[in-house]
This record gives C-alpha cells, structure tokens and sequence, in this order.
C-alpha cells in the first residue's frame, strides 16, 4: 500500500496559525522541524525550561478551550525570529521572541484579544533544544490520513472537512480511510526519511473548531465515537532515519 505526501504544515506557536511547507528536513530522534516550539501560558503552568517536562495542553492557550484562537493569523520567521500577527492584511502586532521586548509585544497582544478567555498572565514560553509543547510525548511528527477525513465528512453530512482540524504535520492520500488504525509498530519510508508509527492520536474538542471561522461547528469526538466506538483519526511516528521529504512524495510501508 503506497500514499503520496499530499501536503506538510508546521505549527511553530501552539494553538495559533498553521504553516505550510513544501519540504522539510527530518532529523533522527527529533520533532517535525519548526513545530510547536512555543505556547502561550494562560496563568502559571509550572513549566521550566531548564528541566522541561511534558505538560497538559490546559495549561496553555489552546483551541480545546478557546476557539477564537482560529481566528488570529500568525506567522513565524525563523531568521528574524519574528513572530508576527496580521488582520485585514495588516501586521497589528509583532515581536522578536528571543527579546524581553519582543515577547512583551506579543503578550500584550494577546492579553486584548483573548481577554475573556483568561485565567491568568499570558507568557510566551519558548521550548528549550530536545522538548516541542506537543499535546503527546510521543508526538514527534504527525500523520494525517486524507480517506478517513473524507469518511468523517461524509458520516457528518457534509462534502468536504478541512484537514485542518486536525492539526497534522503530514497529511497524506492514496491509502484506505482508516487503514492507519492497523499500522502501529509498522514502518514507513516518506521520501528519504524512515519513520515508525508509535501511536493512534486521540482527539479532543480541539476538531469541533473550524479552523477557518474559529467557532465550534460540530461535535467530533461524539460523532467518532459513536460511529466507530472510539475517538482517534492520526498516527504519530518516531523518526529513525533522517532525510528530505516533500509534498508528492511517496509513503511506502517497508517490510
């Protein structure tokens, strides 16, 4: 069974903007580069960067709990290490995350238009080398299989879902919808990488959210669970060799 790499995004701020890529570099034992290498704290979430831990995504905004955060568009470049907000095309904020400064801007920002969403302070914290704010410790890189998207679409009446929702690194076509559930522990060759699938990924009320509108408009864990009597859609993998990918190219199984 062969897919075709249909497109690759990374998240660099959790909860906030996808980007798209047309290729990427996967090195061994890491993350999808430039992939939720910050969050935003919404009040103290104990997180220390000079011995990380994993913690709970309720610590930090998240689109489980705040919806609205579809609706901000960010950008992130990684040379000027700018992080950037814009609305009706017009940057409304920005900063340079490694400065006090920049990262008070951002704050700042932040702390305006998700006002009635807090908790408490919001900080912008940056993931130290060897740790990413994914939702799963074993979320080093995530698959997204197109055929079950288009399965769930048809299961809530409707034509198309965005693939967006979910939130994946790679999505792909070409396999069976849900032929990624018996794929655990089996290996994959992405272009010139080699990745093992670790785990099915669970789902939250992060998916009711149309990544378009940032608004709740269904109710994806209930109707998951109803339909197939569980709640997962997505694979993640471990990446055990390193090497290029890009969109078109091909995801064999090896053995």
């Amino acid at each position: 069974m062969k897919g075709i790499v249909a497109t690759l995004h990374r998240y660099p701020v959790k909860g906030l903007s996808p980007e798209e890529l047309d290729r990427a570099s996967l090195a061994a034992d890491g993350y999808f580069p430039g992939d939720r290498i910050m969050a935003v704290e919404n009040g103290p979430s104990g997180f220390d960067p000079a011995a990380a831990e994993h913690l709970p995504k309720q610590r930090f905004l998240m689109l489980m709990k705040q919806a609205k955060l579809a609706r901000l568009r960010s950008q992130y470049d990684d040379e000027s290490s700018m992080l950037s907000f814009r609305q009706g095309g017009h940057v409304v904020a920005s900063g340079n995350v490694t400065t006090a400064e920049g990262r008070a801007a951002i704050e700042s920002y932040l702390t305006q238009v998700m006002a009635d969403e807090l908790r408490g302070p919001v900080k912008l914290l940056r993931a130290p080398p060897g740790y990413r704010f994914t939702d799963s410790r074993k979320g080093f890189v995530s698959l997204l299989n197109l055929e079950s998207v288009a399965a769930i679409a048809k299961l809530a009446g409707r034509s198309t879902l965005d693939p967006l929702r979910f939130r994946a690194n790679i999505a792909f076509s070409g396999w069976q919808a849900w032929a990624e559930t018996e794929m655990v522990g089996k290996t994959l060759r992405i272009g010139g990488a080699v990745l093992e699938i670790t785990k099915p990924i669970d789902r939250c009320a992060a998916t009711d959210v149309d990544p378009s509108l940032g608004v709740r408009d269904m109710s994806m864990v209930a109707l998951l669970e109803r339909s197939y009597s569980h709640h997962d859609c997505g694979i993640y993998a471990r990446i055990i060799e390193a090497g290029d990918i890009a969109t078109g190219d091909a995801i064999a199984i090896i053995g």
